[in-house]
């Protein structure tokens, strides 16, 4: 892919390993992010939009303008502000300490959302108290404790209910309780819980299309099958209740080694797009701008975290889907670099449409959140 342009910052950080199994990959650990080697599409080009965000995983705007962030192993709730209007937040607060996993935030009717694990918690009319948050609210406090496959993106969808997922509670099994490797949907006030699609292994990301308000997620496939099997996948969602084959059946077509017997993969629905083995394919957005090319609207930009339970590591980068009328997607990177050689000095984890039609992505490893802009050719 042709570099794009990007600002240039001095590289001084600190390598710490990340480790999972037996495979260990260098992570960068605070300091400069390297935005010199982001390399982009013509046209486009990446800046720090907030530095010394701990941890940032999920994010979601407040109807004010507010950017809320979770995090995992911090255990920290961001919420940052823009408040004279130059386009990069000069406004912090933390809105929660010690949470249990906060990865997801939501915002609805005033209040922000926050995922704990086993429990959705809600901080009501939060950007009216960001100097002095409020407790926060048990909207309910009845999902699985595993923290396997345990901490939760959310969102309220066009229906205007909760979707929460709940991972897998190991690499691969088949568990007798199906509330495991399933998408669930509950009221805002917790009632009602219901799964809406199984066979989902471990989404960390899901949107719902502009255009028909069918759900898209990225799922991440299982570990120790080997270097290229199996992808991750961008699954499409058009009807509750409908399955996506795990544990039994991987990428769509390849049975897994130990729960495929007896299963066909014909059975399930299968993945809209492959998007390579390991990947960690995390946060998903449609792009809803109109600053980027034609060619981008109502595109799916998807975080990839980066694989660590492979010998020769990819992933780490902003790769972007371009769904389909037969409901599959085509894919291309568009942007790449965090990775270098076999040392990554970043990690994306989200994407977020910003209000005027630029892209932001969180950074775990780094700490940081970018803001992606197009500027013509």
């Amino acid at each position: 892919m042709p570099p794009g342009t990007g600002t240039t910052c001095t590289a001084l950080f600190l390598i710490a390993w990340a480790c999972g199994g037996s495979v260990c990959m260098p992570a960068l650990r605070g300091g400069d992010p390297r935005l010199e080697d982001v390399r982009l599409p013509p046209g486009f080009s990446i800046h720090l939009y907030a530095d010394s965000v701990d941890n940032a995983r999920a994010m979601c705007w407040g109807d004010a303008g507010t950017l809320f962030v979770g995090s995992r192993d911090a255990g920290l709730v961001h919420a940052l502000r823009d408040t004279n209007g130059d386009g990069t937040p000069d406004r912090r607060w933390t809105i929660a300490h010690d949470l249990k996993m906060p990865a997801g935030v939501a915002f609805h009717d005033g209040a922000l959302y926050v995922s704990a694990v086993d429990r959705i918690l809600r901080f009501d009319a939060i950007e009216q108290h960001l100097d002095d948050p409020p407790d926060p609210v048990v909207v309910t406090d009845q999902y699985p404790t595993e923290t396997h496959h345990g901490w939760k993106f959310i969102a309220f969808g066009p229906d205007g209910l909760l979707y929460v997922p709940v991972g897998a509670p190991c690499n691969i099994c088949e568990s007798e309780d199906p509330i495991y490797a399933s998408i669930t949907r509950i009221r805002p006030d917790g009632s009602g819980r219901e799964i809406v699609a199984r066979g989902v292994r471990n989404t960390v990301g899901f949107d719902w299309s502009p255009e028909d308000s069918t759900c898209w997620f990225t799922d991440n496939g299982r570990d120790w099958a080997g270097d290229d099997r199996p992808n991750d996948e961008l699954d499409h969602l058009t009807a509750v209740g409908q399955h996506f084959g795990y544990p039994y059946c991987h990428e769509g077509d390849w049975p897994d080694p130990e729960f495929g017997k007896g299963h066909d993969c014909a059975d399930f629905v299968p993945p809209a797009a492959k998007l390579g083995p390991h990947v960690a394919a995390l946060g998903m957005r449609f792009y809803r701008g109109t600053r980027f090319p034609e060619k981008y609207r109502h595109a799916i930009f998807i975080a990839e975290h980066g694989s660590w339970n492979r010998s020769t590591p990819i992933g780490y980068r902003i790769a972007v889907a371009f769904p389909k009328a037969d409901g599959t997607a085509d894919t291309e990177v568009f942007a790449e670099g965090w990775l270098q050689g076999n040392r990554a000095w970043g990690r994306p984890v989200d994407v977020l449409n910003t209000p005027d039609g630029d892209l932001l992505v969180s950074d775990d490893a780094a700490g940081v959140i970018y803001r992606i802009t197009y500027t013509g050719p």
